[in-house]
């Protein structure tokens, strides 16, 4: 079943191919992770997922959404992140994290107040504003701060970052890194002439406007050990009105493919215009044809994700040959064990497998005093000391 078959790429291979994407939790403190990362993160890899991703980790500090956003823009932020990955590793999950930058979303409250911009007033409440930056000086909407345009110097210090923040993440322990490039961030802002206005050498042309997005990968690939495997988000499309197009990803796809990204993450949005491109509706597995397409088309290997929900879903995806791996997020908010529950529904023959030693044993005890009959004295009390042997041969 591909679903649970392996996925190797590079030095890595996981266990299966059901991702857990990245997800922000505005829980950090300067940057670093905390015990509700530990939980949180530690929950999904018990449940059995094959790669846990870290959420976006900001590569400078004011790449940062928010105050509470993780981030590895320090050395001294490295520990916090080591004892999640070593808990992810233990566990069987293989610790994934995905560096990003949010550009001209920066310096905003968190998502429980739909990141509205920070103004001068949030200084008394320990929330002070700082300067976004991006591509041109084109706020996100109207009555948002105006972000200051990136000088080349500007550019070269966070291809720097990005690079510094990689080799950061494999000391702490994390076997694959994904850079951010979409959903209307840094790179993305780039890439899209909604909001990228420049008229030097990163912007204009789409070769123009991939230029950062290129040297950042190979910045971090050169970063990396060569067994590292290295992911890369994009917005196959802008959103509604914007101009960044599927075609256009698939170039940036062969392209990326050319400088060592091994998997292509596939999602949309986050950058409006004022075109005739519709909103994509939001139905289960909406973006699975990106996957597909920039899969075929580019030659690389690729993650499909949004609204894959069900087990029987998730595993047509795989089968039909859209892509490699299938990423689930707010799915696993409610149904951590979601990988554990599908080899159930799906009939994999060992799916305590996917569940620790501590976890797998008792559940395995259980089934086996379950399936003793009722009138056997035994069924009552604890397993006889033969029975404990077969259950420690399981």
């Amino acid at each position: 079943m591909r679903l649970f078959s392996s996925f190797a790429c590079r030095d890595v291979r996981a266990r299966n191919r059901i991702v857990a994407s990245p997800m922000c939790q505005y829980g950090s403190v300067d940057g670093r992770l905390t015990d509700w990362h530990l939980a949180h993160l530690g929950r999904l890899g018990i449940g059995g997922a094959g790669i846990v991703f870290v959420e976006e980790t900001a590569v400078a500090a004011t790449g940062r959404k928010t105050h509470a956003c993780a981030g590895l823009w320090d050395d001294d932020q490295v520990p916090s992140f080591r004892r999640v990955a070593a808990l992810l590793d233990g566990v069987g999950a293989v610790p994934a994290i995905q560096l990003g930058h949010a550009g001209r979303r920066a310096s905003t409250h968190e998502a429980r107040r739909d990141w509205a911009p920070l103004r001068d007033s949030d200084r008394a409440a320990g929330l002070p504003p700082w300067r976004a930056v991006g591509p041109s000086p084109v706020p996100v909407d109207p009555g948002w701060p105006v972000p200051a345009a990136l000088t080349p110097a500007g550019i070269d210090d966070l291809v720097r970052a990005w690079a510094a923040a990689a080799s950061r993440a494999v000391a702490a322990g994390f076997r694959i890194v994904e850079i951010h490039g979409a959903h209307g961030y840094l790179l993305h802002q780039f890439l899209s002439p909604v909001t990228n206005r420049r008229t030097d050498g990163y912007g204009g042309s789409r070769p123009a406007r991939m230029r950062l997005a290129v040297e950042v990968t190979e910045a971090v690939r050169a970063a990396l050990p060569a067994g590292v495997p290295l992911f890369f988000r994009v917005s196959c499309v802008d959103g509604r009105g914007g101009a960044w197009s599927l075609e256009d990803t698939v170039e940036l796809a062969r392209v990326l493919r050319s400088r060592g990204v091994d998997v292509v993450d596939c999602s949309s949005g986050g950058i409006a215009g004022d075109s005739a491109m519709p909103l994509l509706r939001r139905v289960p597995g909406y973006q699975v044809e990106f996957a597909h397409a920039v899969r075929r088309r580019a030659g690389v290997a690729t993650m499909a994700v949004g609204l894959i929900t069900e087990p029987r879903q998730a595993q047509a995806v795989l089968d039909s040959g859209a892509c490699d791996l299938v990423g689930l997020a707010r799915e696993l908010l409610v149904r951590g064990d979601w990988p554990h529950a599908a080899a159930v529904e799906l009939g994999e023959p060992a799916p305590y497998d996917l569940l620790p030693p501590a976890y797998a044993f008792r559940l395995r005890r259980r089934d086996t005093v379950a399936r003793m009959p009722l009138n056997d004295p035994e069924a009552a009390g604890d397993p006889t000391e033969d029975e404990l042997r077969v259950l420690d041969s399981t």
